[in-house]
């Protein structure tokens, strides 16, 4: 199907500008000033004089649940879920059942990813066999062709020695370690929430900032000794933020990312004893928030990821310390980071996408950054101009658990177009 979308505001060479964009029968995109063309000549003509056309949002950090937990979600309904969101690449986290440890693994996870996923996503295989953060490496050279990269995510690899052998490995076969940082030695039987005045206030077991910051300086000062390119989950403290910072001046390949729920939230918002406020990292203090945005206005953070990580209802509706850790996060990322910082003018438009796109394609060695870079259209129309309630009754992710429920956003996708073809639309 081709189609013509005229006058819109286009994200085109780092500048927002007047254009027509043109999507033609092999899915091809053509953008320029102006396009003349009829309703003879294509399939279709918007009227895009309100809309948003941009490349499309990449995550690097989303669970898809499947293979071995499509209770929780699929890869058929969390795709569907990015594709609402605006997103037209994600990658997939390892904490699968059978763990992509290996390519005989893997493969079950490729097909699935093949025959269902409405968005393009590419996998991650885990650094320690079953994902377990101790124990025998994966074997980095079999799979480091089939995989954007190695996570052990929701496990902090535990062992130095280990963490320096996977980095050691990482470099040789030229991928990334992607590290979710958690010394496990630190954090106390049933900690559930941040160590700080929200667990003391109701009485509940915390969890350290020291469990992330102190993993972190150990994988910095292994990265900066083995030469690895060494990126790290969902970053969520000041301390942390601060040994990012400082690495980075002293040379080290090292890359983080941040979401949006620790941008824009802390412990003061946990409201009630709810499931919708667990995830992991926890929400910290108020002091750990405001660093985090300074860290993303100064660059020591390079990417906003989502860590989509959806539960049944029955897992998480059991209050602070009986709930899983996880919300979901697709549907309402872009939302809520034009919403919230955008229209509150800490970040321009422009960066927004650098964040929640450019860098991640960068980082990873994937195509992304401009509309006209693809072979097929890979590219996003959003209506910046439409203020809507956040209501999880609305997602069609399986996941319906968020702390922004009832928050006011602005910014809705209605237009995914993935690999040339229109994967989702609404209200165009």
């Amino acid at each position: 199907m081709s189609f013509l979308m005229q006058n819109g505001d286009v994200l085109y060479r780092g500048k927002i500008r007047k254009m027509d964009v043109l999507v033609d029968d092999f899915g091809r995109v053509t953008v320029a000033d102006q396009i003349d063309l009829t309703a003879e000549d294509v399939d279709e003509i918007i009227d895009a004089s309100s809309l948003l056309i941009a490349p499309g949002l990449i995550d690097p950090h989303v669970h898809l649940r499947e293979p071995g937990f499509e209770y929780k979600e699929t890869i058929a309904s969390g795709t569907l879920a990015a594709a609402k969101g605006g997103y037209t690449t994600i990658m997939a986290m390892p904490n699968l059942n059978p763990v992509p440890d290996s390519l005989e693994h893997l493969k079950i996870q490729q097909e699935r990813i093949h025959y269902d996923a409405k968005v393009q996503v590419i996998p991650y295989a885990a650094i320690t066999k079953g994902q377990k953060g101790v124990g025998e490496l994966v074997d980095f050279d079999a799979l480091a062709a089939e995989v954007i990269a190695f996570s052990d995510d929701g496990k902090g690899v535990q062992d130095e020695a280990m963490m320096r052998e996977a980095m050691l490995a990482a470099q040789r076969n030229n991928c990334l370690i992607v590290a979710h940082c958690e010394d496990e030695s630190l954090i106390a039987k049933g900690a559930c929430i941040h160590e700080g005045r929200k667990a003391e206030e109701l009485g509940l077991i915390g969890i350290s900032s020291a469990s992330e910051y102190r993993q972190i300086e150990r994988d910095l000062r292994l990265a900066e000794e083995t030469g690895c390119q060494y990126h790290i989950c969902h970053i969520s403290c000041k301390e942390s933020v601060e040994l990012v910072r400082q690495a980075k001046k002293r040379g080290v390949s090292v890359s983080c990312e941040v979401t949006p729920h620790h941008l824009l939230l802390c412990e003061d918002d946990i409201t009630a004893d709810d499931g919708r406020f667990k995830m992991n990292p926890p929400l910290r203090s108020k002091a750990d928030q405001e660093a985090l945005i300074a860290g993303l206005l100064d660059g020591t953070i390079d990417m906003i990821a989502t860590d989509h990580a959806p539960h049944s209802a029955q897992e998480k509706g059991k209050g602070l310390q009986g709930s899983a850790m996880g919300i979901v996060g697709l549907e309402t990322a872009f939302e809520l980071i034009y919403t919230y910082l955008v229209k509150t003018s800490k970040l321009t438009l422009e960066r927004c996408f650098e964040l929640m796109s450019f860098n991640c394609a960068d980082l990873f060695g994937i195509e992304g950054g401009e509309i006209v870079n693809f072979e097929k259209a890979n590219l996003a129309v959003f209506d910046l101009n439409k203020r809507e309630k956040i209501n999880p009754k609305t997602f069609v992710s399986q996941g319906k658990s968020t702390p922004f429920e009832g928050w006011w956003a602005m910014g809705r996708c209605v237009m995914n177009v993935t690999d040339g073809q229109i994967v989702y639309r609404e209200g165009l």
